[in-house]
């Protein structure tokens, strides 16, 4: 059996708790019980399992620790899962992995900076109005 087995958590650090929690719950994880390690956070929880960390911070550390380039996801209902981004006015990019894997892919940024990636099955269909990104000029905050 090797060191690794499963992938457990990521953790981000953020000076915006409550906009971070609200951006991933909408994404459909959940929050979920956390050990009280003294300092503010939570723990984002997807099938019963803590996956993602979230350590609150007064102001970002300099230097920025570590070199996480993305968090990836499967998810559920691609078409849903764009229109919500959409909805709620976050751009992304969605990219279609050549075959013959062919799975969707859309990428896109949490209120931290940090990317975000969800996989769909390479059966769904996507609409054509959901393949754009909204316009990075009207992007609201999340």
């Amino acid at each position: 059996m090797g060191a690794i087995q499963r992938m457990d958590h990521f953790t981000v650090v953020t000076d915006r708790l409550e906009e971070t929690r609200v951006f991933y719950e909408r994404l459909g994880l959940a929050v979920g019980p956390r050990p009280d390690f003294g300092i503010g956070g939570l723990w984002l929880y997807v099938g019963g399992h803590p996956v993602l960390h979230v350590i609150e911070v007064q102001q970002m550390p300099t230097p920025r620790r570590g070199a996480l380039d993305h968090m990836a996801f499967m998810g559920g209902d691609a078409a849903s899962t764009l229109g919500l981004l959409q909805q709620a006015g976050i751009a992304y990019r969605l990219v279609r992995l050549p075959r013959p894997y062919s799975t969707w892919q859309v990428f896109f940024q949490d209120p931290n900076g940090a990317e975000v990636e969800i996989d769909f099955d390479a059966a769904q269909a996507i609409p054509a109005a959901l393949r754009v990104s909204p316009d990075p000029g009207q992007i609201r905050p999340s």
